[in-house]
C-alpha cells in the first residue's frame, strides 16, 4: 500500500504501535491475571520502548525478508488480498520471536539459565495472539486508517491545486 519513504515510514509507525500496544496489553493481562481498565493504561508503560524497537526492526530488517519469504509462497498473480495475507503472515513469524526476546530481556528479569525457556514459553503464549490480533484487527484496522489518511491527503492537495489554479 505505501508508495513513497514517507508513506512507508508512517504506515510502519501506526502498525507498530497499534500491534506492540495490542500485544503489550495482552501480556499485560496475563502476568496481572486479567483484562482490566487498568491493563490498558499499565500498557503505556512499555508502549515507549516497544514501538520503537518494532519500528527499526520492521522498517530496516524484517520488511525485505518477510517479503522475500512471501514470494517463495505466493505469486504476484495470486491478487493483492492474498499478497498482503502471506508478507504479512511472514511478518508475524519473525516479529513474534523477535519481539518476545525483547521483551524476555527487558521486562522479565531473566537469569542465564532461564532466558531461553523464558523466552520460548513467552514467544508460545505470544504467537496465538500475534496471529489473531495482525489478520483479524490490527492489520486491517490500520491499513483502512492509512488508506483513509492517504485519500483525505489527495483531496486536500486537489483542492488546494484547485484553489491556485483559479
Amino acid at each position: 500500500m505505501p508508495k513513497t519513504l514517507i508513506q512507508r515510514i508512517v504506515f510502519t509507525i501506526l502498525m507498530a504501535t497499534v500491534m506492540v500496544y495490542g500485544m503489550i496489553v495482552y501480556n499485560v493481562a496475563l502476568a496481572t491475571g486479567g483484562l482490566t481498565g487498568q491493563t490498558f493504561l499499565m500498557a503505556l508503560g512499555e508502549l515507549k520502548i516497544m514501538v520503537p524497537v518494532a519500528f527499526v526492526l520492521e522498517f530496516f530488517v524484517v520488511e525485505k525478508i518477510a517479503t522475500a519469504l512471501a514470494f517463495r509462497v505466493v505469486r504476484p498473480d495470486f491478487g493483492p488480498g492474498i499478497i498482503t495475507l502471506g508478507i504479512s503472515t511472514m511478518i508475524i513469524l519473525i516479529m513474534c520471536p523477535t519481539m518476545s526476546l525483547v521483551a524476555t530481556i527487558l521486562f522479565k528479569n531473566p537469569t542465564a539459565a532461564t532466558l531461553i525457556p523464558t523466552w520460548i514459553s513467552t514467544w508460545a503464549m505470544n504467537m496465538p495472539m500475534a496471529f489473531f490480533w495482525q489478520l483479524c484487527y490490527c492489520g486491517p484496522l490500520v491499513r483502512l486508517i492509512f488508506r483513509t489518511g492517504c485519500k483525505v491527503l489527495v483531496k486536500e492537495n486537489n483542492t488546494e491545486n484547485n484553489f491556485e489554479a483559479a
